[in-house]
């Protein structure tokens, strides 16, 4: 740490001797009697010439004496952001800083005028690896349904997952209220309260840049994820009246008879619960599971207008051979048989992130088949969080997890990539 001291005030040696001689007379003296100003003192941390500044500690300037009149700390000509203290003491910088990055940082402080100004340069560390994100659904651009989650896969565990979900926020047109829910280490989903509203724009972010995720293991640069929220279109199932409802932005636009799954077997019995539409296939192949072919019950069928809304292998598709069973009778393998023009007409306004609502059966979706989020509880789902806790996705105000302020069907696009 370099500091350049100037304007010092010094008594002169004529001055000192008429001190002197004021002091030793009579008492009628009354020569110059004032203290000399002291210059401020600066500290800056990281310390100068460190090699191995740890990111996720970032740049503290200090004035341990007097008051910070200017900061720079600088990464490659470009200036870090970073606020000062109310009184003027302390300069913090905003976020981590980068890995394996040079810094320059120049104070310049003044008390009772005098003036100085203090450098300093430092490198971060370098990791023994690094962290970002490999793949997320929805991609950049897309247009999805209001039950639509976010699910972001990362390339290496994460063993300190409040300090990457700290560094993830959801920002929303229209508020609402959403929480991170682990999965396993290296999968994190997010899911609203409620439904998204239709039509409007959502922002992802990640300040992935100088984020420890693990020993030895910092994130090198930021993402930003930007898609769309369409139509709201919910379906609602029932498979005892056999009967398939369509609403398109709260109004209902069909109503259609539909067979459901036979439920001989438990494979065999659709699910109930809350559905998430997840790709489409046309045709998609369809084969018995865990059948061999010659085998009874074996089955190999292309199927046009497959819509996908669980792993497990349902669909809503067109059925033309169970057109005199749909609105009387289950007879499917599990998916749901619709009538052909239903089925192309439902393919081909259906997205990514539909709701599609089942009920009637005995067989309930499981959580985690599909996108089904929405059959975890809110409050199991908030536990789920590093912080156990929600946050909000009001736009310009969306909350990181933690702060005080207010596997998928087909590889994903990567999101955007930033670097501070």
């Amino acid at each position: 740490m370099r500091q350049d001291f100037r304007g010092l005030r010094l008594i002169g040696m004529a001055g000192t001797a008429a001190l002197v001689a004021a002091c030793s007379g009579g008492g009628g003296g009354t020569g110059p009697d004032r203290e000399q100003a002291q210059a401020p003192v600066v500290a800056i941390s990281p310390a100068d010439g460190s090699g191995k500044a740890r990111p996720e500690q970032g740049v503290t300037v200090q004035a341990t004496l007097g008051e910070l009149t200017a900061v720079k700390v600088s990464l490659g000509g470009k200036e870090v952001p970073g606020s000062l203290s109310a009184d003027k003491k302390v300069w913090k910088s905003a976020g981590n800083l980068k890995p394996n990055a040079s810094y320059a940082v120049e104070a310049v402080a003044e008390n009772d005028g005098q003036t100085s100004t203090t450098t300093s340069s430092f490198k971060t560390l370098k990791p023994s690896a690094n962290f970002g994100l490999e793949s997320n659904i929805p991609w950049s651009g897309q247009t999805v349904g209001v039950g639509m989650p976010i699910v972001l896969h990362f390339d290496r565990p994460v063993k300190d997952k409040k300090a990457v979900e700290s560094a993830l926020t959801v920002e929303s047109e229209k508020p609402n209220t959403g929480s991170w829910y682990w999965y396993t280490d290296e999968q994190v989903i997010f899911r609203t309260k409620k439904y998204w509203a239709a039509h409007q724009d959502i922002k992802v972010t990640g300040r992935f840049t100088g984020v420890k995720a693990a020993k030895g293991v910092y994130g090198m640069k930021d993402f930003t994820i930007r898609f769309k929220v369409g139509s709201s279109n919910i379906s609602t199932i029932n498979t005892r009246t056999h009967r398939m409802v369509v609403e398109v932005d709260g109004k209902k636009v069909r109503d259609v008879g539909i067979s459901a799954g036979k439920a001989t077997e438990r494979k065999y019995t659709t699910t109930s619960g809350t559905h998430v539409t997840m790709e489409k296939e046309n045709p998609a192949i369809m084969i018995s599971p865990g059948i061999e072919k010659g085998e009874p019950g074996y089955y190999r069928e292309v199927v046009p207008h497959a819509v996908r809304i669980s792993y497990s292998g349902e669909y809503v598709h067109s059925a033309p051979w169970s057109v005199g069973s749909q609105g009387r009778a289950n007879v499917s393998h599990g998916c749901v048989n619709a009538p052909p023009e239903f089925a192309q007409w439902y393919y081909n306004q259906s997205k990514w992130g539909d709701i599609v609502d089942v009920t009637g059966t005995d067989r309930e979706l499981e959580f985690d088949n599909g996108y089904g989020y929405w059959q975890k509880p809110w409050k199991d789902w908030v536990q789920g969080s590093a912080f156990d806790q929600s946050v909000s996705t009001a736009p310009g105000r969306a909350e990181a997890p933690g702060s005080n302020a207010g596997s998928t069907p087909t590889p994903p696009t990567p999101a955007e990539s930033t670097t501070p």
